[in-house]
């Protein structure tokens, strides 16, 4: 037995040099990333090799007519007219830049949009930082205090607020407050007590937003038919964005309700405003909606066209969320009722969080449509930064053969900076908040 030990032993011990071998294949770097990813079989090498090759000419005549040929200096279309001017006329750009980001907004003015955006940027990154603290200060700070700043600082406040649009005002809170007494009170949804503070809270709200609306700060006035070009895309990108998730939450929790009125409600509303067009709402709210007001009533063209785009994107945004209810297990909800817990409990704390977890990619797609779709805003004669750019195209100082695809190629790199930048940030945070496991 010993022998056959020794000779096992014996046959694994090499009596020669072992053969000489190829290096192994490289599997880290970027070479291992471009093997594994544009070159692990001919088939994908090829169409690698013929993707490439096009996407690199694609980006030559960019960079051709775009830079290399370009005029960037220039007093008028002169500047961009001849047979050296066969590229972008970045001059038409630089002459037309203030009106394009401000639209008519008065000169001297133009600091109080800078203070706005300054202030948004200085306050918004914090909080798209999971890492930093004082996420509830900073966001009552957004939601609630930056927004009548920049009211003020836009417009110039000092309001002047007749008997009819107090009336107007008035019925407004009270078609929000009065649900919410019933659901209190009628419906035992929520606790009477909440349904009070609640309703105190809005009533004091709006009370507190028209006083601060009537002081005079001592800023001149500005109409909103002077807002245009990008200041005006933002306003309305924005107050469509923040204002379509919290309705469009609760029409999606309204429209899985058990209660009948609740889910009519809900239906109807979200069938409305998804079976039309955005452009139709448009006219509807710049045309139709001042017949419904009392007489003598006048609301501003672009606070129309800001209602009429919060409640279009909140029907779609309704949708979003209702398919991440319902991705929810039943069980979840099952245990939180077996833990004693209220529908508002559950729906605060565990249902809602994952749900809307789950729909992040939804939510931001709705976001960059929404962006996008601004530019219809335009039908209703408001001066957003694509119809800015069109207009400064017929300006007879500047009309040159290239002055419309600058204008157009200017108009196409800020939507693509922000619809790219909110993808980029939507898929970081699905990066922090998925909870995971893969083997």
């Amino acid at each position: 037995m010993s022998e056959i030990h020794s000779q096992r032993d014996l046959a694994y011990v090499r009596t020669e040099e072992a053969p000489a071998m190829p290096a192994p294949l490289t599997i880290s770097g970027p070479i291992g990333w471009m093997r594994q990813n544009l070159f692990p079989t001919p088939i994908n090498a090829v169409m690698s090799v013929i993707f490439g090759a096009l996407l690199l000419y694609v980006i030559w005549i960019t960079l051709d007519w775009a830079v290399f040929k370009a005029v960037w200096t220039g007093e008028d279309r002169s500047a961009c007219i001849g047979d050296g001017a066969h590229g972008a006329c970045w001059a038409m750009a630089r002459a037309k830049f203030g009106q394009w980001m401000y639209g008519f907004y008065p000169f001297t003015e133009r600091w109080r949009v800078d203070v706005v955006a300054i202030v948004g940027v200085l306050a918004l990154v914090p909080m798209m930082m999971p890492s930093l603290p004082y996420k509830r200060a900073n966001g009552i700070f957004l939601l609630g205090i930056y927004p009548v700043m920049t009211l003020v600082l836009l417009t110039g406040g000092h309001f002047d607020i007749d008997l009819s649009t107090w009336l107007t005002i008035g019925a407004f809170v009270a078609a929000i407050v009065i649900p919410i007494l019933l659901l209190g009170f009628v419906a035992k949804i929520i606790q009477p007590s909440h349904a009070l503070i609640a309703s105190a809270a809005i009533a004091g709200v709006v009370a507190l937003l028209l006083i601060v609306m009537s002081i005079d700060f001592g800023l001149p006035f500005v109409e909103t038919s002077k807002w245009g070009g990008l200041l005006l895309t933002l306003v309305v990108a924005v107050t469509g964005i923040v204002a379509s998730l919290p309705i469009g939450v609760l029409l999606a929790l309204g429209r899985r309700s058990n209660m009948p009125v609740v889910k009519l409600f809900s239906v109807a509303f979200i069938e409305l405003w998804r079976g039309v067009p955005l452009i139709t709402v448009l006219f509807m709210a710049s045309v139709v909606l001042p017949l419904f007001l009392p007489p003598g009533t006048s609301f501003d063209k672009l606070l129309r066209a800001l209602i009429g785009v919060a409640l279009f994107s909140s029907a779609y945004m309704a949708e979003v969320v209702r398919g991440g209810l319902q991705a929810i297990p039943k069980g979840q909800t099952e245990a939180a009722q077996a833990l004693g817990l209220t529908y508002w409990q559950n729906m605060g704390l565990i249902t809602l969080p994952q749900a809307l977890k789950l729909v992040i990619p939804g939510i931001v797609n709705s976001f960059i449509g929404l962006f996008k779709d601004t530019v219809l805003v335009g039908i209703i004669g408001l001066y957003d930064l694509l119809l800015i750019v069109q207009a400064a195209n017929t300006d007879q100082k500047w009309v040159a053969p290239q002055t419309h695809s600058t204008g157009f190629f200017f108009a196409a790199g800020v939507f693509w900076i922000f619809c790219f930048s909110m993808s980029r940030y939507s898929m970081f945070m699905e990066r922090q908040l998925d909870t995971g496991h893969k083997n």
